[in-house]
């Protein structure tokens, strides 16, 4: 049902604005150095319109962006230390790409331009986790208070305005938020990936079903990946092994990492810190919203160049030193994770990942657990239970769920079938990959699986929410509230 659903929404319009696009051979690979982004501690932070260059032989693009940069700037804590930011929007009254009056919270007697900012991972007091709700206009700036009571790891941030948040992302409003306990070491390179269209002047084009009272579209996929603000950029490394950091920032897309010359690396942290041990992997796939940090050895490689791949296509080059200085490199630090025991778990949730038609509204929803955003709250965890929440995969697609304020840990996926509309388990549970084992904030649900996790509710009592992290769901439905009640 799904696959026929979305042919609806393959326009000739659509297929048209395709001829549009930039050519391929328009911009040379690997000319451009990776950018090293820019840090801040807090303060005040702006969000506005800039022209960016994304390739040396590319005009400028329009973009919206933190503090002038793209991807903003990465926000520097420390474990313990509180973070205070003035978010403040002086983005232009109206929206750049289109916007959609007929999704949840998106309607036209609204401002055509919102935002709030929030901290994805961040364990945070409701009145500063960003709830879609809570936007404002240009104009006006937010207050948020970030106590950075949790581990370090690396975090990001993004806009998460209810009806517009895939349309601020994909125009550049997100950065990293990096939280350290120690002086980051020497030879860590953050990378931040995310894929853009581009038409043939180099501007972001942004898909529209054809139909222009509700131009959303159930995903968007670039043909262009954009590394830390550059397309195919290169990097000079050392013949020594480096700490590479790893965001997935686009609005749908997944990749699958790996090296050329068969190169293999170690995982050593994931959403929310160090594993308990490296990881081993000749290739690595992160969903939107994923983060990994990975441990690569450029010693065997002295003198030739390393391209990081995704699939067939090469995003990154490595030109990797003959030979390299007399310092030695930090080896990654890992730490003893707690497993959480199913057995403390005093409520098991089944909620549902699912797609509808809707024809009096919207010609598809997403929903979780067959809700709308506007329906009552159904989920009331009590602060300091855990409980194991199950997503039955009714679709075709794989889902990242991401829940805020907590961290959780994968317990399994069990393959199940529908048998008279009932699910039935039809395999052995399957344990998570080696890497998923650490702390996590996001979860990949494959089609056809229920991917369970356990989580126990620490922080701060109020109303959070959950959400499939592939933005254009997220925006048609496929996001919930849910209250988190005191002890």
């Amino acid at each position: 049902m799904q696959r026929f659903t979305r042919r609806r929404f393959l326009t000739q319009a659509a297929l048209a604005a395709a001829a549009l696009r930039l050519p391929a051979a328009s911009a040379a690979e690997f000319v451009d150095p990776l950018p090293v982004l820019p840090e801040r501690t807090g303060g005040r932070i702006v969000m506005a319109e800039l022209h960016h260059q994304l390739h040396r032989d590319l005009p400028p693009t329009r973009l919206w962006a933190y503090d002038g940069a793209f991807p903003g700037p990465t926000i520097v804590a420390h474990c313990d230390v509180p973070t205070h930011i003035e978010w403040v929007n002086h983005l232009p009254a109206q929206h750049f790409l289109p916007v959609d009056t007929s999704l949840p919270g998106a309607g036209p007697d609204l401002p055509p331009v919102r935002a709030v900012t929030h901290v994805h991972g961040a364990r945070v007091p409701h009145t500063s986790d960003g709830y879609p709700e809570d936007w404002f206009v240009p104009g006006q700036s937010r207050h948020a208070l970030y106590p950075n009571r949790q581990p370090a790891t690396m975090l990001f941030y993004h806009d998460h305005a209810m009806g517009l948040n895939r349309l601020n992302v994909y125009a550049g409003l997100f950065g990293l938020y990096i939280l350290r306990d120690r002086p980051a070491p020497e030879f860590e390179i953050p990378m931040v990936f995310c894929d853009r269209l581009l038409d043939c002047n180099a501007q972001l084009y942004y898909p529209v079903s054809g139909d222009p009272l509700r131009p959303w579209v159930p995903e968007v996929f670039g043909d262009r990946v954009v590394v830390n603000g550059k397309l195919t950029p290169f990097v000079q490394v050392e013949p020594r092994p480096y700490s590479l950091r790893w965001l997935n920032a686009s609005n749908g897309r997944f990749f699958n990492f790996a090296f050329s010359n068969r190169l293999n690396f170690q995982v050593t942290a994931s959403d929310q810190g160090a594993l308990a041990a490296p990881v081993t992997l000749g290739n690595l796939q992160l969903a939107p919203a994923e983060r990994f940090d990975i441990q690569v050895d450029f010693r065997p490689h002295a003198g030739t160049r390393v391209y990081l791949c995704d699939g067939p296509n090469r995003l990154v080059e490595f030109r990797v030193a003959a030979k390299s200085a007399p310092r030695s490199s930090p080896a990654p630090r890992f730490t003893t994770i707690e497993k959480l025991d199913p057995a403390a778990a005093i409520r098991t949730r089944r909620l549902t990942l699912a797609e509808d038609d809707d024809a009096v509204e919207r010609p598809m929803v997403m929903l979780l657990d067959g809700k709308h955003w506007r329906d009552p709250v159904s989920e009331t965890p009590r602060l300091g239970t855990t409980e194991i929440w199950e997503f039955v995969n009714l679709t075709d697609d794989s889902h990242p769920i991401h829940l805020h304020l907590v961290r959780f840990q994968i317990l399994d996926r069990r393959p199940f079938e529908l048998v008279n509309e009932v699910v039935q388990e039809s395999a052995p549970p399957r344990p998570p990959a080696p890497e998923e084992r650490g702390w996590k904030d996001t979860v990949r649900c494959p089609p056809g699986a229920i991917t369970r996790i356990i989580v126990r509710f620490e922080g701060y009592a109020g109303r959070y929410l959950w959400h499939c992290h592939l933005l254009e769901h997220e925006a048609n439905d496929m996001m919930r509230p849910y209250d988190l009640l005191p002890t």
